[in-house]
């Protein structure tokens, strides 16, 4: 789940293509671990009991990992650039806890939860444009625009013993998202002082299918003459409104790439 800011910041420098005003690119693989916390809510079909609220995280990332896919690409001419990021996710087996569950009479508390698993496949896809509207050897400043998709498959397996006529004892839910955002933000990089050493960062904010989506990052990055490595820390949240699947969901990690310029 989530949208790769390691090229959003990494495609940021100025060189001498730029100055030019040619054609440049960058190609970003990377490894993002985040922590996954939040609640899913499910809508469940008529009949079939109450609507369990679940709550998730925080769990071990690389146990649960059964796929991964990050890459993220930059084409600039000048001050403009179009960027564009890829991940997919398949988790399954994190540990959750049934929070409540909505029948006729409103939600009931659980108090007892054990052998609560859930599974998440989220495919994010985020393109957005930027302009320099700083730009020097010691420092860029970008404001940019575009879109994040999320598309998510989310599902719930509980073993326990819950109010009667809600809930059976064991059971599973599944239940699909697709949500599609309008995101703003801004990015950029700061060298530190005359060396290779940089600071970059990179912030959104947007609206759409999600009630509020916004992601953060920042980190520490090294220059080569053939890109860049960094090393960041990067926070990506959706929350829905109160009846849908996604509220309040945060992932949070360290994330670690390398930006190869051609």
């Amino acid at each position: 789940m989530a949208a790769g800011a390691l090229a959003l910041v990494c495609g940021a420098p100025t060189r001498a293509a730029d100055v030019a005003n040619e054609w440049s690119f960058t190609l970003t693989p990377y490894l993002w671990l985040p922590n996954i916390n939040g609640t899913l809510k499910f809508d469940v079909p008529p009949g079939a009991g109450g609507s369990p609220e679940v709550e998730t995280g925080p769990n071990n990332y690389l146990q649960n990992l059964n796929m991964v896919l990050m890459l993220s690409g930059e084409a600039r001419k000048g001050g403009w650039a179009m960027f564009s990021d890829l991940i997919y996710l398949d988790l399954s087996g994190e540990s959750a806890t049934v929070k409540t569950v909505t029948g006729p009479g409103g939600n009931v508390q659980f108090p007892v939860n054990s052998g609560t698993h859930t599974g998440l496949k989220g495919l994010v896809w985020e393109l957005a444009a930027s302009y320099a509207v700083a730009r020097s050897e010691a420092a860029t400043f970008e404001v940019l625009g575009g879109f994040r998709y999320l598309g998510l498959d989310a599902s719930v397996n509980w073993q326990f013993t819950g109010p009667p006529g809600l809930l059976p004892q064991a059971g599973s839910f599944s239940q699909k998202q697709d949500l599609l955002d309008a995101i703003i933000g801004l990015r950029g990089k700061t060298k530190l002082g005359a060396g290779n050493w940089s600071i970059p960062y990179y912030l959104d904010a947007g609206t759409g299918s999600s009630a509020l989506t916004w992601q953060g990052m920042a980190g520490i990055g090294y220059s080569y003459k053939w890109g860049d490595v960094l090393l960041a820390y990067r926070h990506l949240y959706y929350d829905q409104k109160n009846d849908k699947l996604l509220q309040n969901v945060r992932l949070s990690g360290p994330a670690l790439g390398a930006t190869f310029r051609f």
